[in-house]
């Protein structure tokens, strides 16, 4: 099964992953991991009012939040995407932002940041000087369980509030 983007004219803060998850594929819902916190996440940095379940993603574009991927092909591990199908989406991706025209574009994972600019570093989570059709770029944490840079849920969200601060300025 495809994941579906969750999109909205003009976000506030459009999500870009590498690519959806096996789970979430199946399940037809973003950030569908079991040990995915990424909706808590939101909901603890005051991104969204009220807790939020992968089950309601949809609802996000409502806030004024979207939801897209890099690639669309669902994998165990990222690693497992081609060259080719991460260059076909990086440019697929550009145009998309061209014309939703997002505020903030917020890519999860380091290595996103690195593969969408071909970056030999990343120079760690935060706000970045580059821009994306206007947009401002901002790199938080994967928020994957998986992910050993930043293991913990309070290392997270030290970023999506950074995030949040960043999108409430113009």
């Amino acid at each position: 099964m495809r994941l579906r983007d969750v999109l909205c004219r003009r976000p506030r803060i459009l999500f870009v992953g590498i690519n959806p998850s096996l789970r979430s594929a199946e399940l037809g819902h973003h950030f569908a991991g079991r040990g995915n916190p990424f909706w808590r996440l939101l909901h603890a940095s005051r991104l969204t009012r009220e807790p939020l379940g992968y089950e309601e993603d949809r609802r996000v574009a409502a806030l004024g939040l979207a939801l897209t991927n890099i690639c669309p092909r669902p994998t165990r591990q990222a690693s497992e995407l081609g060259r080719d199908e991460l260059e076909r989406g990086r440019r697929t991706l550009a145009r998309k932002i061209a014309r939703l025209r997002p505020r903030v574009v917020a890519l999860l994972g380091l290595t996103l940041y690195q593969r969408f600019f071909s970056l030999a570093r990343s120079g760690g989570a935060g706000l970045k000087p580059q821009r994306i059709a206007g947009a401002r770029v901002f790199v938080l944490p994967n928020p994957s369980g998986l992910n050993a840079s930043f293991p913990g849920f309070q290392e997270k969200l030290v970023w999506f509030e950074k995030l949040r601060e960043a999108a409430l300025r113009d």
